[in-house]
């Protein structure tokens, strides 16, 4: 069943250029699978949820379409999995996110909450900071990789997130980092997934320090070293 999952998946995601296409939903899965494994969880729940939980993402269909789940619904339809896990998948994607976060929207179940922290941990680290960049070059994105004279928004709304569809106003891949991928650590909800972003986080430091030293920005050094003791 995971396997025609995947399959129709791959079909839906193979043009998606944005960071959020195939190569993002596997590595979602694996993770997810990993963590499910350990946590005791419905692999079965977990690894097809975690397939197809960016499918209806509105950076890729709009806002209008994303709260549907008919891409997912489509989906699953076609790999005839039964009712009862589709009930449990499409929970677990309408409660996950960082877009949800900031509604004050968690997952509740332990199938959730596994599939909300591989796909943070994916986030962060090393194809964290990839797809951050591709995100942004891409046509859903700013166009800006960094801007030293536009600083974050560390306390960005719902509404702040959403105000120009899939930009906003301080929007650019460095910026980013502070914005949402520096905090993702903190918002993990299994043992797993702590474990694992932990790491990921200081990758996520380690690089911000290397690329303000060859940018000669000493205000932007300043700027990560206080942002730290402030998350601490």
């Amino acid at each position: 069943m995971i396997e025609e999952v995947k399959r129709y998946t791959l079909e839906f995601l193979e043009e998606e250029k944005s960071g959020h296409g195939m190569d993002h939903a596997l590595r979602v899965f694996d993770l997810a699978s990993k963590f499910a494994l350990v946590e005791g969880a419905d692999i079965q729940v977990v690894g097809i949820a975690a397939l197809i939980h960016d499918v209806d993402d509105y950076k890729i269909v709009g806002d209008a379409k994303s709260l549907d789940l008919l891409n997912a619904k489509k989906i699953m339809d076609k790999a005839e999995v039964p009712m009862q896990i589709q009930e449990m998948v499409l929970n677990i994607i309408k409660n996950m996110g960082y877009k949800n976060y900031l509604k004050g929207i968690r997952p509740k179940t332990l199938e959730g909450m596994i599939v909300s922290d591989a796909d943070m941990c994916e986030a962060i680290g090393a194809h964290g900071i990839i797809r951050s960049v591709v995100y942004a070059v891409s046509d859903k994105g700013s166009g800006v990789i960094f801007d030293k004279n536009v600083w974050p928004n560390v306390n960005m709304t719902f509404d702040d997130y959403n105000k120009n569809g899939t930009t906003y106003d301080t929007d650019n891949a460095i910026n980013y980092c502070f914005e949402k991928m520096l905090k993702l650590k903190d918002l993990m909800l299994c043992k797993s997934g702590k474990f694992e972003a932990e790491k990921r986080h200081q990758f996520i430091i380690d690089f911000l320090k290397q690329f303000f030293m060859e940018e000669q920005e000493l205000d932007w050094l300043n700027y990560l070293d206080n942002y730290l003791e402030e998350l601490n």
